[in-house]
């Protein structure tokens, strides 16, 4: 365990073996530092907070701040992160709050850059990647292996579903399908995370098959209603269309993110 002497740690702070904590952090009450967690320099992680091994915090960073809702007033909620992040200057990751989970989590392996703010009760799962300035409104939740680009926004109880793909700038006001790719100011459906898909490795039997889905679903006859069931029949034998029908008929908070809308 390194502490630069600058630094100031409460006594009841958690540290686990190899962790790092450079000039000028502050380190609050309840907080746990899991083995191998950096704290570069300049770092606040506030209170009742855990952080995952192997996570590094750069500077101007403040971790388990207080929610930003008029409603707070002062109870304990936490932030949960998991291991093995990249968590880079200046982000804002915020604790839950009473009125909803009294919990923030985000997983494991994710890429934090610049600027990212994740809000408070906000679920993000592992493999994410927040692009430079990227927003997580409230009670938002993020699948695994998604990409948010630089200055998009989720906008409060949104969903973007694993693997999807957010253009930078966009204002995602509806939620957001697993494997979409969703771009635009206010944010539209433009077809599936082809890019992304193809780095996961699937093959273009694989591909072909996803799409004649997608246009089966977005393009097809009938209500949408009845295009979603007729997907989930003739499709049944794909996981990534079934995640995608899941999603759908989810009781999400927000409207769904829709081509040509």
């Amino acid at each position: 365990m390194s502490i630069h002497p600058t630094a100031i740690v409460d006594a009841g702070a958690q540290l686990a073996d190899g962790v790092e904590i450079g000039p000028w952090c502050t380190v609050g009450p309840g907080v746990t530092l899991q083995e191998g967690v950096r704290l570069v320099s300049h770092v606040v992680v506030q209170q009742d907070t855990a952080v995952g091994a192997r996570t590094v915090i750069h500077p101007f960073s403040v971790i388990g701040g207080d929610p930003q809702h008029g409603g707070y007033k002062g109870e304990t909620v936490t932030l949960e992160i998991g291991a093995d992040n990249l968590i880079r200057e200046h982000c804002t990751f915020n604790r839950g709050t009473p009125q909803g989970a009294g919990v923030t989590r985000i997983g494991s392996n994710g890429l934090f850059m610049t600027g990212a703010h994740i809000g408070h009760d906000a679920v993000v799962g592992d493999n994410v990647v927040m692009a430079n300035n990227a927003t997580l409104g409230g009670h938002a939740r993020i699948g695994s292996k998604v990409f948010l680009g630089g200055l998009c926004a989720v906008h409060q109880n949104g969903r973007v579903g694993q693997g999807a793909i957010v253009g930078g700038l966009a204002a995602v006001t509806r939620d957001v399908i697993p494997y979409g790719s969703a771009w635009g100011n206010h944010a539209r459906l433009h077809g599936l995370n082809l890019v992304g898909l193809k780095r996961k490795g699937y093959g273009k039997d694989a591909i072909r098959r996803l799409l004649a889905a997608y246009r089966d679903l977005f393009e097809g006859q009938g209500t949408f209603a009845e295009r979603v069931d007729a997907v989930a029949a003739e499709y049944a034998e794909l996981p990534e269309i079934m995640e995608i029908i899941a999603f759908i008929r989810e009781d999400g908070k927000r409207p769904l993110c829709l081509p040509g809308e």
